[in-house]
């Protein structure tokens, strides 16, 4: 039922193409894509690399700097021209060193704990009584004035545990790959009244009063928070503190438990019972150079007429600490590397100038790729409202949009940052007109699995800075695989989780389309522009230059996973 829905959709599609002329798909290019992708592939290298010998890369790190310089390198011997840093301003680094916690009272148990990123260090090794605090608005906190001192403070509500009855139902919920009436599913547009704006203004009370959280923990002298870990089986998954800025009290240590020994405490406090903990948490922050870098580097364009036009491509480099960044996001790395070296080692004659960038600062909230984006093509000035200044960042709305001359000649922009599961589609982002274009440019596939084109929209990717100014900015579709049951911010995201035949098969996708979008008479179409945003013009053309097109609305980030919480 799903092939013959799929032939049908195809032809829908198709027909109103055939007056206008087909998309071209260059098969003999994708041939040799594919010979070479899948055969002399070596994104599992790079990979080991990235998550082995370099490890995690939080932004800023000395191990992040580190992975900037080996991928400008490594893409330099790739044979790209022009690899080089770009940095923006950040905030300082940090990494942990050592990280020890213990009950040692009613009992001495060994317990599973990590510092937040960002987190402050102990004096060493400190004890103190574990007290259960719930602060959810502001007139909680006179409750515990004059409370706190020396207390380590259990932050959260017992957490749920998912009960397993078998041992085949924990594989298939742990390992997921799209089926197909999944897949058709997600191509079906959803119709309903979006409550972007509620959610935006829920988000912003919460940031604005964790921060007041921290600020009133560390007034009150407390020695430590502790949080339970989002996931069971002793898996940690954590992100930041948002300590970024130089000179900014990050409270006192904060860490996140194991839900299943979080829980035990909270249950032996309910009972009355005078619980102990011994914490010892090294960390260090950098502050001598607040600036990071993107990595960026090209495959030059060849006509004389469209060699300005950029086609990019791209994945965050930056990762959290509890594993290596294996699947968060080196697999993203590693297929976009391996993807330009394909066209390289194919010895391609792109049209359009091919540019690839892996991105700095995703994690705490798209910062490379949005600093890139309102550098190179477009940004929205500040807006002096309180009630903005109050949300983080990568949430505030900012005035009507500013574009740069470069903000035309942006053809594309295609993201990697769900995993290490092989590609099933692609997002269209509510963009009708590109639908038919990547149906046609995923129909070589179709015997790998990926044939899926959803006019839905996704987030919580760098595609967002793109999208978010207007410019056609892609998310691939893929398989979950393990990434958010297990791997997802977790000590369990290495090398071993990732999949081999995974990354080949995206390598070779993400080739072919950054290739069809370089070598296409048109960039590819775009969405309307927002009415509070002045049109853009090409250099040396009129008004109604056809790359002239206009900009999608800004919408507030939609994410698909949430952001770091302070």
């Amino acid at each position: 039922m799903r092939k013959k829905a799929t032939l049908l959709m195809a032809c829908l599609l198709a027909a109103p193409l055939i007056a206008l002329g087909a998309e071209p798909v260059d098969l003999q290019m994708v041939t040799r894509i594919r010979d070479e992708g899948l055969n002399r592939s070596k994104v599992m290298d790079t990979a080991a690399v990235l998550s082995d010998e370099i490890g995690p890369r939080l932004t800023g790190s000395p191990a992040y700097t580190r992975a900037a310089a080996w991928t400008r390198d490594t893409l330099a011997e790739f044979g790209l021209v022009n690899a080089h840093l770009e940095t923006f301003d950040f905030g300082r680094g940090w990494t942990f060193s050592y990280v020890n916690v213990r009950m040692t009272k009613p009992d001495v148990v060994p317990l599973d704990a990590l510092p937040k990123g960002w987190s402050a260090a102990t004096d060493g090794a400190v004890t103190g009584s574990v007290m259960k605090v719930t602060i959810e608005k502001e007139e909680d906190f006179e409750q515990y004035r004059g409370t706190l001192a020396g207390k380590i403070l259990l932050l959260e509500p017992q957490a749920s545990i998912p009960r397993r009855e078998r041992a085949e139902e924990a594989d298939g919920e742990l390992f997921q790959r799209y089926s197909e009436d999944e897949l058709a599913k997600l191509v079906e547009f959803p119709i309903s009244d979006r409550a972007a704006a509620d959610a935006r203004r829920r988000y912003g009370r919460n940031f604005g009063l964790a921060k007041k959280r921290v600020e009133f923990f560390s007034s009150e002298g407390a020695l430590a928070t502790i949080e339970p870990s989002s996931r069971d089986a002793l898996l940690l998954r954590l992100g930041g503190t948002n300590s970024y800025a130089v000179g900014q009290n990050p409270g006192p240590p904060a860490l996140v438990l194991a839900v299943e020994q979080f829980n035990r405490i909270g249950r032996l406090l309910a009972k009355g019972k005078e619980i102990e903990l011994e914490i010892n948490v090294q960390t260090r922050f950098y502050e001598d150079d607040t600036k990071v870098a993107n990595v960026v580097a090209e495959i030059p364009g060849t006509d004389p007429k469209l060699k300005d036009e950029v086609v990019m491509l791209g994945a965050h480099l930056d990762s959290w600490h509890p594993g290596t960044g294996a699947t968060d996001d080196a697999a993203g790395c590693s297929v976009a590397m391996e993807a330009v070296r394909i066209l390289k080692a194919l010895d391609i004659k792109p049209r359009r100038t091919i540019r690839i960038a892996l991105w700095a600062g995703e994690e705490e909230g798209l910062r490379g790729s949005r600093a890139y984006v309102a550098e190179h093509f477009a940004s929205r000035p500040a807006v002096d409202d309180p009630a903005e200044r109050d949300l983080p960042e990568f949430m505030r709305r900012g005035g009507p949009l500013q574009f740069k001359p470069a903000w035309t000649k942006l053809a594309a922009y295609f993201n990697l940052d769900n995993g290490s599961g092989k590609i099933r589609g692609i997002y269209a982002q509510e963009n009708v007109a590109v639908r038919p274009i990547f149906a046609a440019w995923l129909a070589p596939f179709a015997d790998l699995g990926a044939d899926t084109v959803t006019l839905r929209r996704t987030g919580g990717t760098d595609h967002q800075s793109f999208d978010g100014v207007g410019l056609p900015g892609f998310q691939f579709i893929q398989d979950g695989l393990d990434y958010r049951t297990r791997t997802h911010h977790t000590q369990a995201d290495t090398y071993e989780r990732l999949s081999g035949p995974d990354l080949k098969q995206a390598s070779v996708i993400m080739a072919s389309f950054v290739y069809h979008a370089a070598m296409r008479d048109e960039m590819l179409p775009r969405k309307p522009v927002p009415p509070d945003s002045p049109r853009p013009q090409r250099e040396g053309t009129g008004p109604h230059d056809p790359h002239g097109l206009p900009p999608a609305r800004a919408a507030a980030p939609q994410n698909r996973r949430p952001p770091a919480q302070p």
